[in-house]
């Protein structure tokens, strides 16, 4: 297994980072061991008879094996398709770090590696006082950047870098996610992002109709 614990975050929302998280537990079990999903904190949750439930939370608990339970997945399960900060308040939960850190534990105890997935881009906040940045230190995270292939991505990828590199934090690579089919200039984009990103490049995600994280697993290359 070539890494034990990642944190993925990305150049915006909407960028497919839940998608790339699958795809990478599916990349990593396939150099051999074994890896579980986690998404701390999911806002947009809709009601199942065992509780709330997240569709990206969902996906990474499918994408894991062995399969975690839903609580360790995603410990803070918040209603409304909002920013964290006001899910979080609708809800009346307090976010913290501890019943996270707990969590993280336990999935760390049932597989070799740990992919945790953060919510919308780097800069997004957690609580008033809880940055992302606060969760990626306190677990010891390497960060994984997730760039949406769209215009504007190089803008987007150098400035979460530069942010990411700023925290202290430690890049050690990243993802391009063909989220737009119909994108000018998308390959030209693409190796403008290579001479500029300060990390390797793990793979190119094809634009996906239908989501197949196991095939899509197969576009990804880890270091070891």
């Amino acid at each position: 297994m070539p890494v034990k614990r990642l944190f993925v975050t990305g150049t915006d929302t909407g960028i497919g980072k839940s998608v790339a998280s699958a795809a990478l537990l599916h990349a990593l079990r396939r150099e051999g061991g074994t890896a579980v999903g986690m998404k701390p904190v999911a806002s947009g949750c809709e009601p199942h008879a065992d509780g709330w439930r997240n569709e990206d939370a969902l996906l990474l608990q499918a994408a894991s094996v062995p399969r975690p339970e839903y609580a360790d997945v995603n410990p803070f399960a918040l209603p409304e398709p909002l920013a964290p900060e006001l899910a979080a308040a609708s809800a009346g939960v307090t976010l913290a770090l501890d019943p996270i850190r707990t969590a993280f534990a336990r999935l760390q105890a049932q597989a070799e590696c740990v992919v945790v997935e953060g919510v919308g881009g780097w800069s997004a906040p957690l609580s008033a006082t809880l940055d992302q940045v606060d969760l990626v230190r306190a677990l010891g995270l390497p960060v994984v950047l997730v760039v949406g292939l769209r215009l504007g991505c190089i803008n987007h990828a150098r400035l979460t870098q530069q942010a990411i590199e700023a925290s202290g934090t430690r890049l050690v690579g990243w993802i391009a996610n063909g989220i737009d089919p119909a994108m000018a200039c998308a390959d030209e984009n693409f190796a403008i992002l290579h001479r500029y990103m300060n990390a390797p490049c793990w793979g190119r995600l094809p634009h996906a109709a239908v989501l197949e994280p196991a095939l899509l697993g197969g576009f990804l290359r880890i270091p070891g």
